[in-house]
């Protein structure tokens, strides 16, 4: 449970800084098919008997340059949604091939949160640091990449450049949180709770904190309530979620219809 908590937590934080973007560039089919790269890389690592978390990164990686690359030159929706069939598929080869299939199956899609070990706390710190620093490096040119393009071209910012290295941390972020809420809803925790935060405040900073802060109760909450009810902990996650969403779609609505927004 103590190893579980820390590499929730610090997947918590990361998935809330990353899932800003992915809410405010519209990126969340991609940020659904890199978990699926991650899924067959991990399929594939315990098929023989290497790190999982070696396989995670390694077709992570795989997913965030085909989709980086391929997206220039054709529609991006097209070539995200080819990458994320593909990487199913291959996974789904790994996992029929494998001796423990149900079991694997149900870890890597679902998440085995009392599984993790102390080995991969470290691992998944160092992770999901560079993962932090890539983001504060970044965050310059993806805001304005994401709400004044224009403004982008005209200092410089070259748009693919700035979509791989994003993507790149999304697949560190995916590859953190795949042992723990699994490859199917690992994606929950980058979109829930940011959508959330974008809805109480219009600062890209402060919403970063509170996406990350309502990221962490998520995984708090969802950790406590998996122990106690032995039901998968990624339910918990994805419903928290949609909680924390429709919560702060309620309070956007609230202040439109406040009496000073009325007067004015």
């Amino acid at each position: 449970m103590v190893n579980t908590w820390a590499e929730a937590s610090i997947m918590a934080v990361v998935a809330g800084a990353v899932g800003f973007f992915v809410v405010m560039r519209g990126a969340t089919f991609a940020a659904h098919a890199i978990p699926q790269g991650a899924f067959t890389g991990a399929a594939g690592a315990a098929l023989i008997g290497a790190n999982t978390l070696v396989g995670v990164g390694a077709f992570s990686l795989f997913g965030v340059v085909t989709i980086a690359r391929w997206g220039r030159r054709g529609r991006h929706d097209v070539v995200t949604a080819l990458t994320l069939v593909t990487l199913l598929g291959v996974g789904a080869l790994f996992l029929s091939m494998s001796t423990e299939y149900s079991e694997q199956t149900f870890s890597l899609l679902f998440g085995e949160p009392l599984a993790v070990s102390a080995s991969e706390v470290l691992p998944t710190a160092a992770i999901g640091a560079a993962c932090l620093v890539l983001v504060v490096l970044l965050y310059r040119r993806l805001v304005l990449s994401t709400v004044a393009p224009e403004l982008a071209a005209a200092q410089g910012i070259r748009p693919q450049q700035v979509e791989l290295w994003f993507l790149l941390a999304v697949g560190a972020a995916t590859t953190m949180a795949l042992p723990v809420v699994g490859a199917l809803l690992v994606f929950s925790l980058m979109i829930g709770p940011p959508a959330a935060a974008r809805y109480l405040t219009d600062r890209p900073v402060a919403a970063m904190v509170l996406s990350s802060a309502l990221a962490l109760v998520t995984v708090w909450l969802a950790i406590a309530a998996s122990f106690w009810s032995n039901w998968p902990v990624g339910f918990f996650v994805g419903s928290l979620g949609a909680v924390w969403y429709v919560a702060g779609r309620a309070w956007a609505r609230r202040g439109q219809q406040s009496p000073a927004n009325v007067e004015k």
